[in-house]
């Protein structure tokens, strides 16, 4: 039987990539995205590839779209085999100018879309044979804090870091049929990014010892590693995908 993916902010960047590199491995995928033009784009792309998909638009940060989701793609395709949150926004402003209604919005964005599809999805992955595999996207600045792009500021640091935290929370409550891992991207050449990066590329690239910054493939290469049924037994982690990245 076909296995079947679900993929948060998959309309561009390193959701599609993604969705593109779990497409290519055979899994069906589900897109959600509020995007709506990009993420059919992103699904024709990934028919062409053979297999199917669904879309749906919708804000990740509304609890009950998310059951809602998860039910429609469950009933369509009978399983769920992989959860990849990887939704997000910036949240740019510091400490001193963000407004709590700001702040809130990026927890719901960044860390409770996490939550809310894990807790949508993880009674499907209990209740089959295969077990499921529950894939966050973090950030570098969890484990840094964020100093150095519009995305990185103590809101987006604080929700992402609220991610590894669930992970290894959720990886002793769902184990042994569900592994729970996270994947921390640090310079990612995306859309979100491109005008920063490309007013400053010498400057992160000299930081890196890679010497250069990273593609949404590099990181959905950890994510179709960590997909695959042969690593169930890495659980309750987080890798690092930066190029090491010891300065900005």
């Amino acid at each position: 039987m076909r296995k079947t993916a679900l993929i948060t902010g998959a309309a561009r960047g390193i959701g599609r990539a993604c969705a593109l590199a779990l497409a290519e491995a055979g899994f069906d995928i589900a897109l959600v995205d509020l995007l709506e033009p990009e993420m059919q784009a992103t699904a024709r792309d990934i028919e062409a590839l053979g297999v199917r998909s669904l879309t749906f638009r919708a804000d990740v940060s509304d609890f009950n779209r998310a059951r809602a989701i998860i039910e429609q793609t469950t009933a369509t395709w009978g399983r769920l085999d992989v959860l990849v949150n990887n939704a997000g926004e910036p949240s740019p402003k510091p400490i001193l100018e963000i407004s709590e209604a700001e702040f809130d919005r990026a927890i719901a964005v960044n860390l409770k879309s996490c939550f809310n599809y894990v807790h949508a999805c993880a009674p499907v992955m209990i209740g089959q044979d295969s077990g499921g595999r529950i894939i966050s996207i973090s950030s570098l600045n969890a484990l840094s804090g964020g100093v150095t792009s519009a995305v990185s500021k103590h809101a987006y640091a604080a929700a992402k870091a609220g991610i590894l935290g669930l992970t290894r929370s959720l990886a002793k409550e769902l184990g042994p049929k569900v592994s729970v891992n996270a994947v921390c991207p640090g310079i990612v050449a995306t859309e979100l990014l491109r005008d920063m990066i490309s007013r400053r590329e010498a400057q992160l690239t000299s930081g890196i010892a890679m010497a250069r910054v990273g593609t949404p493939e590099d990181v959905a290469s950890i994510v179709r590693y960590l997909a695959a049924d042969a690593h169930m037994f890495i659980t309750g982690q987080h890798i690092v995908v930066d190029g090491f990245q010891w300065s900005c």
